[in-house]
This record gives C-alpha cells, structure tokens and sequence, in this order.
C-alpha cells in the first residue's frame, strides 16, 4: 500500500512537472501551442510592431538628456531625478512577465494597442505634469504600459513569421537598442534646446496614436492555446524585494538616513529569500511561477546572469552620471550633450550588427574582447576628465565614448546569445523573460547606486572620476569572468 502511494505521488509530480514544460512553451519564443494565426505580418505590420519595440529604449535614452532641465524646472532633488528613470525601470522589470502572458491570454495584437495606447496617455501626463512629484508617478505608469506592450512584439513576430524571414526579422528587432540609443540621445538633444523638456514626452503623442491606428489595420491577431497564469505572490515579492533596497538606496542621503531606511535595507535579503522560496514553492507544485528558478541550473544562464547584472547596473549609471555632468558641470546644452554621447550611440548600433560575424569566429570571446574595449573607452574617459577638467568641449569625449560604444555594441548581444543558447527549447519564453527582467532591474539599480553615490560629493569631477573608476573596475571583473562562459557556437 505505502509503495503504491509513492509511485501515484511519482506520477503526480512528474505530470505537474511536464504540464509546467508544455505551458512554458506558451512563452513569448515559443509558438508550438499558439493558437492558429490569422494571417502573416506584412511590411506595414512589421513597422508598427518594431515601432513599438523602439518606442519604450528611445524613451529611456531621451529623457536621459533631460534630466538637468527638468532639474532646473521643477527644482527637483538629485534622488528624485533618479526616481524619474528608476520608476520607469523598475515598473517595466516587475510587469513585463506579466505582459507577455497576458497577451498570450486575451490576443497579442490587442495587448500590444492597449499597451502602446496607455504608453501615449502616460507619456501626455509625463509631459504636462506639473509637479516633480506627479511627474516620477506618471514615468512609474509609462513603464508598465511599456511593459505591457513590448513583450507582445516578440511574441507576435514569432507567431506571424518562419524560416528565413523570421530570423532576418529577429536581426531587425536585436538592431532597434541601438536605433533607440542614437535617437535618443540626438533627438532628446534637439528636442529640449528647441521645445523645453516637455516636448521629449509629448513627441511620443503623434507617434503613439499613428501606431494604435496602423497596428488595428495591420497587425494579425494571435493568442497562446494554452495561456499561463500570472504569479500574483511572486510579483508582489519581486517588487517588495527591488524596493526595499533602491528606496533606502535613493533616499537616504537626502533624509540623513533615517531609521526606515535602515530598517528597508536590512529587510530586502528577507524579501528576496521569501520571492527565491515562493518561485521554487509554486514550480514544485507544477505551477508557472513568474520567474522559473530551475533554468538557473543551466550553465549559460547562471553564468550570463551574473555578468548581465554588472553590466547593465554600469550601463545604467554610465548614462545617468554622464548626462547630468556634461550640462551640470560642464555647462553644455541639451543638443551638445546629447551630441558628445552620440559616438557611443553609433558604435553600439554598428557593433550589434557585426557581432553575429565576430562570434561564429571567436564564440564567446566576444564578450571578453567586448568587455576590453569598454575598459579602455572607460580608461580613456577617466584620464581625459583628470587631464582636462574643466575645459572639456564634445571631441574631448568622442575617442571613449566610441571605445566604450564598441565594446557594449559588441558584449550586449552576444551575451543574450550566450545566456540563451543553451536553455532547452520549451523553456525559451521563460528564460527570455528571467534575462529582459534582470536588464531593466540592473538598469534601474544603476541609476540607483551611482545617481547616489555621485550625489555624495561637492566636487563634480571627484565625483565623475570615482563614479568613472568604479564602473571600470566592475567591466574588468566582466572581462575576467566571461572567460567561463560557454560557447555559443556548439
């Protein structure tokens, strides 16, 4: 009798355990169990779609060059300058999961016009918002409408699109970083010298109404077979977690660290152990958790992960620091700034397109080749601000801005190949989803740690080359550790 009550609990857990394999594969890389397609996308389609996709990166990098004259404006702190990018991150981290299964639920083509119709609304409150205050909520709304509509881009090319056309498509989607980051950084430029910093939201108005419009006429419908769920406990614990240490992180050096804020930081290993136990707790029981702590037994991505979160906490906070120092401190213009980050805009697109080529050559050394000459662009940046201080003009940033574009264009993509090339096939959605989740969380983390630790000195150059001398040690580390990487090729 025992010995056949363990065998029927066996069974039952073994069943649990292919019923998570097979409605993981409802991710958005994983179309066996989507339902039939109305139709292919076409070129009209495609546009919209990559459009959206675009949209919410191009957000981030021009508002980046707006940050000084929203400070001057609403006479904000330096925390609530990071709280306006942080916000935007950390409700896109949180959601995005939760997108894609949404839109796997109730129709991608209708999430991706709900998403990219609230992105517009939030992007109309961001550029009338009257208050620094209400501005941070609004940015918070923004991305969780982002979050809401670029997992269903991704998802809708791979439900519409196969064979050759689909990977060349899939080559267009991985370009559209770099587009967002040249666009952003000279667009933002030109639009706050001509219009203030309103004009770099409500600029997404237009586009966004265009792109509701076009996506209802020219986007097919599709939908999962077998939808997910979505992991209530998991979010709110994810997000208890991500809080508990950026607000403190944000905060304290502008309330003179109060008791609360110690209090928040030495709850957050609590909360991540509890987020960590919920995940593994509801996967055992055959559920889909938000985040599948199983794929971490995988090689790839446990050691991708652990090179992804540096890179994109220095990325972050490379951006934030930069930008705030070049008008700040050195008294540029919005359109100069945004003209002195360009080299590294242009790079990074550049590269991104060649790595394909550089890694069937030398697999995953491009990464540490990548991580190399970002180090030497950060070196380069480190000893021209020491040298030159404070008479810096635009070429004086152009040799390591370019380094640094070089070496990110051809680190960030051949990473993501890296950490996914060895996930099994019906967990595609769910490892796509773990590694989006840790960038737009790095990213917000980068902006926290570095915003603040920047924020702690008088001295702007200090500042600028203990946050530069920081972010170069954490890339050498990155280089070092992505010799164990496993290579992509085999």
């Amino acid at each position: 009798m025992t010995s056949h009550l363990r065998d029927t609990r066996t069974r039952s857990v073994l069943l649990r355990r292919r019923s998570f394999v097979a409605r993981a594969t409802c991710g958005p890389q994983s179309p066996p169990l989507t339902a039939p397609v109305t139709g292919e996308l076409g070129a009209a389609g495609l546009f919209t779609v990559l459009l959206g996709a675009a949209l919410a990166p191009i957000d981030l990098f021009i508002v980046n060059v707006a940050l000084p004259t929203i400070d001057t404006e609403l006479h904000t702190s330096a925390s609530t300058l990071e709280w306006i990018i942080a916000g935007y991150g950390i409700a896109f981290a949180l959601l995005l999961v939760i997108g894609g299964r949404l839109g796997d639920a109730f129709g991608r083509r209708r999430l991706f016009m709900t998403g990219l119709a609230a992105f517009t609304l939030t992007s109309l409150a961001c550029g009338l918002a009257p208050t620094a205050t209400v501005l941070v909520v609004a940015r918070a709304a923004q991305g969780a409408a982002a979050a809401m509509m670029v997992p269903q881009a991704l998802s809708i090319i791979q439900a519409t699109t196969s064979g050759e056309r689909r990977g060349r498509i899939f080559g267009y989607y991985g370009a559209t970083a770099g587009v967002a980051m040249v666009i952003g950084q000279l667009l933002g430029g030109v639009l706050v010298s001509a219009s203030g910093w309103r004009a770099v939201f409500l600029v997404n108005v237009p586009i966004g109404l265009a792109g509701v419009l076009l996506a209802r006429r020219t986007v097919p419908e599709t939908r999962a077979a077998n939808p997910l769920g979505v992991d209530r406990w998991g979010t709110a614990l994810l997000g208890l977690a991500l809080l508990s240490l950026l607000v403190p992180v944000m905060e304290g050096r502008a309330l003179d660290w109060p008791v609360w804020c110690w209090v928040l930081l030495a709850g957050c290993p609590f909360a991540a152990a509890a987020f960590l136990a919920a995940e593994r707790r509801m996967e055992a029981a055959g559920g889909v958790p938000l985040l599948p702590m199983s794929i971490l037994r995988v090689p790839s991505m446990r050691r991708g992960l652990g090179i992804a979160l540096p890179f994109f906490v220095t990325f972050g906070g490379f951006l934030f620091v930069y930008a705030l120092t070049l008008q700040d401190g050195l008294r540029l213009g919005p359109f100069e700034s945004g003209l002195a980050l360009s080299p590294l805009a242009v790079a990074f697109l550049f590269m991104s397109l060649c790595s394909p080529r550089i890694v069937s050559r030398i697999g995953h050394r491009a990464v540490v080749l990548g991580a190399g000459l970002q180090l030497t662009g950060l070196l380069t940046l480190l000893a021209t601000v020491s040298i030159a201080w404070p008479d810096l003009t635009v070429l004086h940033f152009v040799p390591g801005t370019l380094l640094c574009g070089v070496g990110q264009g051809l680190t960030a993509p051949t990473m993501f190949r890296v950490i996914l090339s060895r996930v099994p096939p019906e967990l595609a959605g769910a490892g796509s989803g773990l590694l989006t989740t840790t960038q737009q969380a790095s990213l917000a983390l980068g902006v926290a740690i570095f915003g603040t630790l920047f924020a702690t000195f008088q001295d702007m150059r200090s500042a600028l080359i203990i946050c530069t001398a920081l972010q170069a040690l954490l890339v050498a580390g990155i280089a070092l550790a992505a010799n164990r990487l496993p290579d992509p090729r085999g």
